[in-house]
């Protein structure tokens, strides 16, 4: 699938929703920029995201305002908010902030919801290229409004000028520069599930746009049953609901990995959210919590970073980078872990027994004589985790490397067995 030949490694970058809600603006999506380009670019972070509602002049939180006035053009396109992004003036759009994201050396993405707007229908605003209108193709019933935000209505894929529409959104976004889109109340409607015909009109939206971008799709938990439609359509869905820094949230993240793992592979990458790490909720109250650091311990911060890499999730951190201390930038800038995150290959979950004790593997692009090996610890007391040499489908001895120390803890003839913590992990790479 020609769109597979985007993000043939997960993507990695920056998203805005952790830290600001619905609320970011501007010169915090610089500042930010500027960090990942200064601090994270040479480790292979490279999108920067603009998440939800950047359309609403009055978005101060996480918490959406309904049924309020968004910012709008002739053709039912929402445009950014001039109060809250200053260079979309004399409708400039996103360009001038994409070109300032490039010029880093950057890629530059956005959040839409799927839809049309409300507002355009009920002003039965014009579509670009086409006669029909945004009143015609809108669909206001059969579930097709989002449950949780007030700003759209499906569009009615049945209806002349629905692909006219889409079409029309995604020549916008290349005029702008747009990298990567993530498309909300898509992939997992919490009572209708996936909107196929809807993600079939995104894709072709892009592929006939002129200009490449990474599709993601979100919330979760996406069925794992739509696999198919899903890598056909997209780059990234998410196998998840909204995922924060709390452990039962991390705990269940096992489950649905290993559920998905069949289905990682180049250019199509089930997708765990961001990471929920560093200085978050400055102006975001979802999650329950409020401006806070993490509430992960450090075991748990290794241990998603541990299960994510080897999974081979896209990471898209979600915490305010500027703020960022010397541990949180060290999970972000290990070498040897994201050669394992970028590089590895048909990871798989070994075993998971009564007392959550879990063990997963991965081959490396090195060869077959090399493995990554990742154990962990998803229970509340201390244990002792081991795995054998055959249960990985190894033989022979093997020098044993600890990833996230990145030194040699000696050599392996027959077994691996290592007492954790509650909750911590241990990332380990085998070689001859």
């Amino acid at each position: 699938m020609k769109h597979h030949e985007l993000a043939v490694t997960p993507p990695m970058g920056w998203n805005s929703w952790d830290c600001y809600g619905a609320s970011v603006k501007e010169e915090e999506v610089r500042a930010n920029a500027r960090y990942m380009a200064e601090h994270l670019k040479p480790f292979g972070w490279e999108y920067v995201v603009v998440d939800i509602q950047w359309y609403e002049p009055g978005a101060y939180s996480s918490s959406y305002r309904p049924f309020v006035p968004l910012e709008m053009d002739e053709y039912s396109r929402l445009l950014p908010a001039v109060n809250r992004f200053p260079s979309a003036a004399d409708g400039q759009g996103f360009k001038p902030l994409s070109e300032y994201v490039h010029s880093l050396g950057l890629k530059f993405g956005i959040h839409i919801m799927r839809g049309i707007p409300r507002q355009a229908a009920h002003a039965d605003t014009k579509i670009l290229g086409t006669d029909a209108t945004a009143r015609s193709i809108a669909q206001a019933g059969d579930g097709s409004i989002c449950p949780w935000n007030t700003d759209m209505y499906g569009v009615n894929t049945n209806k002349d000028g629905a692909q006219q529409y889409y079409n029309s959104l995604f020549e916008l976004y290349a005029s702008w520069g747009v990298d990567f889109v993530k498309v909300d109340d898509i992939a997992a409607s919490r009572l209708y599930g996936i909107r196929a015909d809807e993600i079939s009109m995104i894709r072709q939206a892009i592929d006939s746009c002129g200009r490449p971008m990474v599709l993601s799709l979100s919330p979760g938990p996406a069925p794992v049953e739509h696999a198919e439609e899903l890598t056909a359509g997209a780059n990234m869905w998410r196998i998840t609901d909204d995922y924060w820094d709390l452990w039962h949230l991390l705990y269940e993240m096992f489950e649905r990995c290993e559920k998905w793992a069949p289905h990682v592979g180049p250019g199509h990458w089930p997708d765990c959210d961001m990471l929920p790490l560093g200085h978050l909720g400055i102006r975001s109250v979802d999650g329950g919590g409020a401006d806070r650091w993490t509430r992960f311990t450090r075991d748990e911060q290794v241990t998603m970073m541990s299960l994510w890499s080897i999974f081979r999730s896209p990471l898209m951190f979600g915490g305010e980078l500027n703020d960022n201390d010397e541990w949180t930038l060290s999970l972000l800038t290990n070498k040897e872990v994201l050669a394992l995150h970028q590089n590895s290959r048909d990871a798989r979950q070994v075993y998971r027994d009564s007392a959550d004790r879990i063990v997963w593997t991965a081959g490396s692009a090195e060869g077959e004589g090399t493995a990554y090996v990742a154990l962990f610890n998803a229970g509340d007391e201390a244990a002792v985790v081991s795995v054998s040499l055959s249960q990985l489908g190894l033989d022979g001895t093997r020098s044993v490397r600890d990833v996230w120390q990145q030194e040699k803890l000696g050599q392996c003839e027959d077994s691996l067995s290592y007492q954790l913590a509650p909750h911590a992990s241990l990332l380990l790479k085998l070689t001859i």
